[in-house]
């Protein structure tokens, strides 16, 4: 699993999600609804009269607004008029799904020839509500959106005023209580202050007033039945309903820690590693006789303890080299000023080869020719997806062969660098959720689980790359070798440490350059030998000639090479079908 394009992915589809709230709206204009106003009549026959404030402020050009206004069964709105402060209005009505669609054009002219640009507009519109007061048979009741959840954008604030048809036994109640600012009831007037409601939310209120402030009440709904007990009781469970969910998303937030704490408990029971007897500071002698691609997958390979990389590679195609089963020798290109670097095949060593060496050996000679492998060349073999996925497969048969050598378990215990994957795998798909959930919900504590989210996302997915020995151990035997291994990578690091203990023979030398291209440092043994021996340049050696003239570079580039011709070619498996062309999309505008 590529756990790097996991990540990618499940990045780029929050970062779209983020994205959707800016594309409805041109780039070049936008507009904000600062306050609004809003004043009801309940009339004691039943009809409630709206009037509506909308103080508008336009960023760019525009035609004008429009109001939707849902119809419940059995409620129908008459006597509709808009006017406007700052524009010339016109008026065009329309039903549309259940709405009274109130499209109100807005000019800069009297003339009605002119559109607006960059102003302030206050919209008035006004209007009566047939069967939105509700008599039951104990109380009279009405529940109205003072404002909605559909508007395309918030409101700053917004101030109401409800004029009720009786001064006593009149109960109220304004919901999300998040948004209430200040309200208070006096006779009968009820009025409201709200803070600022984003987008999405709605701002309700809900009015329970005695049966008897009605006269027979022709404009309102009946409905035989006690309501007040009923409603109070929905209205309950809708609050608690509210805050429960409220609630969770402030909880799916705070469980954004549960990675952190995970990795902090992993650690403590898994990751601390082992007192051992063993204080030295540096190595001048290869603590072990295993072979250098062993030695890359337990010290230098950090990230996957155990497995070799393309130093282990580089380092095993040394070894080879020094024995003597491999030979170098460099010749000029006749295209350029560049030496050539040519690879031979001692085929009469290769009983003395492990089963590991073997496949190096048998997948170099592969791309062999007359016995001559031109590793200048090599790189240009693998645009083909053929010689690419053979060369591949046999880096991962060379990678195993090498895991089947060693024992990990006497090295080093990987329980926790186990568990912290799961957590980070676990932790990146449950970010994801939340942050989803938290993005989707309008109610204020998804801010928290949005945040959580993205938060859990980022720290679980840098638990997958962290080094395995930071939550796995090693065994006490395996500490003190590799604590050995990495003094003795210190020692070849510090041209200081060499030139103390400067070694007088050619052969430590070209150990030391084996080992120290296993554990990444072979550019630093090369450098130290060029000042303790000046004239190293000018030994006919095959392996200060491999070094020379870049053979890791050539062959990580080739495995670069092959990695990108394999994956790049599983990108088109779908070139050609239906749809799937580069080009076209569409677009649109309002």
């Amino acid at each position: 699993m590529n756990v790097k394009k996991t990540f990618c992915i499940i990045l780029l589809i929050f970062i779209l999600f983020s994205t959707l709230t800016f594309v409805s709206a041109d780039d070049d204009r936008s507009y904000t609804i600062d306050q609004a106003y809003i004043d009801l009549t309940v009339e004691n026959n039943g009809l409630l009269h709206v009037d509506e404030q909308y103080n508008y402020a336009f960023d760019g050009a525009f035609n004008g607004v429009y109001r939707d206004i849902p119809l419940k069964s059995g409620e129908s709105i008459e006597n509709i008029k808009v006017d406007a402060e700052g524009a010339y209005p016109v008026l065009k009505v329309s039903d549309k799904d259940g709405y009274k669609h109130l499209k109100i054009y807005l000019y800069s002219d009297a003339a009605h020839t002119k559109g607006i640009r960059d102003c302030d507009v206050s919209v008035f519109i006004s209007y009566d509500m047939v069967g939105v007061v509700t008599l039951f048979n104990d109380v009279g009741a009405i529940q109205y959106k003072l404002w909605g959840e559909e508007w395309d954008v918030g409101v700053g604030s917004l101030s109401a005023i409800i004029t009720l048809p009786g001064t006593s036994g009149n109960e109220y109640y304004l919901n999300p209580q998040d948004y209430n600012e200040s309200s208070s009831l006096q006779g009968w007037s009820i009025t409201a202050q709200s803070t600022s409601i984003p987008k999405g939310e709605f701002y309700e209120l809900l009015v329970l007033m005695p049966i008897s402030d009605f006269n027979d009440a022709p404009y309102a709904k009946h409905v035989n039945q006690d309501g007040r007990e009923m409603i109070l009781k929905n209205l309950e469970d809708s609050i608690n309903g509210r805050n429960f969910w409220n609630t969770s998303y402030l909880v799916l937030g705070l469980l954004s820690i549960l990675s952190p704490i995970g990795a902090v408990f992993t650690y403590f029971k898994y990751g601390r590693e082992p007192k051992v007897m063993y204080e030295g500071i540096y190595e001048r002698e290869l603590p072990s006789d295993d072979p250098p691609e062993v030695i890359n997958a337990l010290v230098e390979n950090k990230k996957d303890i155990g497995k070799p990389n393309m130093k282990g590679f580089e380092a095993s195609i040394m070894n080879l080299i020094d024995r003597k089963i491999l030979k170098i020798y460099s010749e000029p290109n006749s295209e350029s000023d560049t030496n050539e670097l040519i690879l031979t095949f001692n085929h009469d060593k290769e009983n003395e080869l492990s089963p590991t060496e073997k496949i190096l050996f048998n997948t170099l000679s592969h791309f062999a020719k007359d016995n001559a492998l031109n590793l200048s060349k090599l790189n240009d073999k693998f645009s083909s997806e053929t010689q690419a996925k053979w060369f591949l497969n046999h880096i991962e048969s060379w990678e195993e062969s090498v895991k089947s050598q060693i024992n990990l378990a006497e090295y080093f215990d990987d329980a926790g660098s186990t568990m912290i994957n799961v957590i980070g795998l676990g932790g990146i798909v449950f970010g994801a959720i939340i942050a989803i959930l938290g993005f989707m919900t309008n109610l204020g504590n998804g801010f928290y689980a949005l945040i959580g989210g993205i938060v859990l996302i980022i720290f679980s997915a840098a638990l997958l790359y962290v080094d395995e020995d930071i939550f796995g151990r090693w065994t006490e035997s395996g500490r003190v070798f590799y604590l050995k291994w990495e003094n003795f990578k210190k020692f070849l690091e510090d041209n200081s440490l060499i030139e103390e203990h400067r070694p007088e023979s050619i052969v430590v030398w070209r150990k030391y350059l084996i080992y120290g291209a296993a554990l990444g440092v072979a550019d630093e043994v090369y450098e130290s030998m060029k000042l303790q021996m000046p004239n190293v340049t000018e030994y006919d050696d095959d392996l200060f000639r491999y070094h020379y003239y870049g053979g890791y570079g050539l062959f990580n580039g080739a495995y670069n090479t092959s990695y990108s011709t394999v994956h790049s070619s599983s990108d088109s498996g779908g070139f050609g079908g239906l749809g799937g062309g580069s080009g076209g999309g569409g677009g649109g505008a309002f």
